[in-house]
């Protein structure tokens, strides 16, 4: 094997090399991080809301404005990362992740909290791209890349789950400051180990001259308005004047910016991959994946604290079973993609994430944790880390790699812009003071998302199971 010049590895290995896995656990320990830091701030909001002296109402924007401005951003970092080098964005990213971590955990106010969390969410907008662009430059096409999607989408996955648990340990233990402070010391072990098997960027920083500036100000702007609208529907209503003026917004915004797009020369989405049919399907399942599944983080710990009267330590620790069958999850598709094929392995982790959610939803009708709760989470996990390993692998497979960063993050957009809407729809569900009749109705509605998901995976994806020659590439 040889090491070209940029430090990517050639292309006809067919295994992991050191400077591959070291590269790999710096990707995924920053996967985690945005993972993590969407799901940790759940259990630790009464912490905060006391601590700050804030309302339900206001509390929801500490929630909302990482998502808001993480899904407003991606398409921007996407093509940012693209047009200037994945390493250069990577660095730039995870320093300003950083600093707003740090802000955030030294906040004494809500304005100065919500604005760390904006720039929390800014700079893990411009990780995601980054890092599915330098697994495919790291990376050989085939089962070598798979394998290194598949560990970096199911650590994913690991810190959604867990960040609920850590998030209930540290805000017992210590205070709600360290779901933040928790950031840094991962932060730096990252850059220790991307500064040493990262490949050096060959991009010039002055091509980003070539970003369409005008036309990632509109759709930045759509995208955060629209996130906006639905987050105020959570809190408002959909009929609130708040809701209502972002929604129109929105609209306007991204209409003028697909007739922006489609006349320019340099194009925020470049129109080849409007065409790709597994990056259409993919970001679909995206957004159910986290309308679903993802949303059984938030509808959990609601149960555990609301209904049943668990605190954060103790709500954190009912989650532990869920990240481990998110990773059992992870395993299983490692297996099961090379015969079965990336298309019956998502719908197969769709439909078991399903059965999974509609346990939890029976499980609302009375009983223990152990009968009516642990049961669900097994299931759901084992669905929720088989999905979201495969739902990169089939949405990027068929991207070159020049546009892995724009097609990342079309992924990741759709799928936190499908979670915002989500959550705007089961907060409607539940109502003010939901009743346990109310989560076993949400949840029945999660778990029909899941199964159309399913069905998105078997009507888009190709059956064909590659051979073990094969590569990714060539599953059409």
């Amino acid at each position: 094997m040889t090491v070209t010049s940029s430090g990517a590895t050639d292309r006809r290995t067919d295994r992991f090399t050191g400077r591959m896995a070291a590269a790999l656990l710096a990707l995924s320990i920053a996967q985690f991080l945005v993972a993590l830091d969407y799901s940790i701030i759940y259990v630790a909001l009464p912490s905060i809301g006391s601590g700050l002296d804030l309302p339900p109402e206001q509390l929801q924007w500490v929630v909302s404005a990482y998502a808001v401005f993480f899904a407003s951003f991606l398409m921007v970092g996407g093509r940012a990362a693209d047009l200037i080098g994945p390493q250069r964005l990577f660095f730039l990213a995870l320093g300003l992740f950083g600093v707003g971590s740090l802000a955030a955990g030294l906040a004494g106010e809500q304005w100065l909290l919500v604005v760390s969390r904006a720039a929390q969410g800014v700079g893990a907008a411009g990780l995601t791209p980054a890092m599915l662009a330098l697994i495919g430059s790291v990376f050989p096409a085939g089962p070598v890349r798979a394998r290194a999607l598949a560990i970096w989408g199911a650590i994913g996955a690991v810190g959604l789950a867990a960040g609920v648990l850590i998030g209930g340990v540290l805000t017992a233990v210590l205070s709600w400051r360290w779901v933040f402070f928790v950031n840094v010391p991962l932060i730096a072990v990252t850059v220790v180990l991307a500064l040493r098997a990262l490949p050096v960027g060959s991009r010039s920083a002055t091509s980003v001259r070539h970003l369409n500036v005008p036309g990632a100000a509109l759709f930045t702007s759509a995208v955060l308005l629209l996130v906006a609208a639905l987050t105020q529907a959570a809190v408002a209503g959909w009929t609130a004047p708040s809701c209502l003026g972002c929604l129109a917004g929105s609209v306007v915004l991204g209409a003028v910016w697909a007739v922006h797009d489609r006349r320019g020369t340099a194009p925020l989405v470049p129109p080849m991959l409007l065409r790709v049919r597994s990056l259409a399907g993919g970001s679909v399942m995206s957004a159910l994946y986290m309308a679903s599944v993802g949303a059984e983080f938030f509808l959990i710990t609601l149960f555990l604290q609301d209904v049943w009267g668990y605190g954060p330590l103790g709500a954190g620790i009912a989650f532990l079973p869920l990240a481990v069958s998110v990773v059992a999850g992870n395993l299983v598709t490692g297996r099961l993609v090379g015969p079965w094929g990336i298309r019956a392995t998502l719908a197969t982790g769709f439909a078991v994430g399903a059965a999974g959610l509609a346990l939890l939803g029976l499980g609302t009708g009375g009983g223990d944790y152990w009968t009516a709760v642990l049961p669900g989470l097994f299931v759901s996990g084992l669905g929720q880390g088989m999905a979201f390993a495969g739902m990169y692998i089939a949405g990027t497979k068929d991207v070159p790699d020049d546009d892995q960063g724009t097609a990342s993050a079309v992924l990741t957009t759709t799928q936190y812009t499908g979670g915002a809407m989500g959550l705007a729809v089961l907060v409607l569900v539940l109502g003010d003071t939901p009743a346990p009749s109310a989560f076993g109705h949400a949840y029945a509605l999660t778990a029909v998302l899941a199964l159309c998901a399913a069905a998105v995976a078997l009507r888009v994806l190709s059956p064909a199971v590659p051979s073990a020659a094969g590569t990714a590439g060539d599953e059409r």
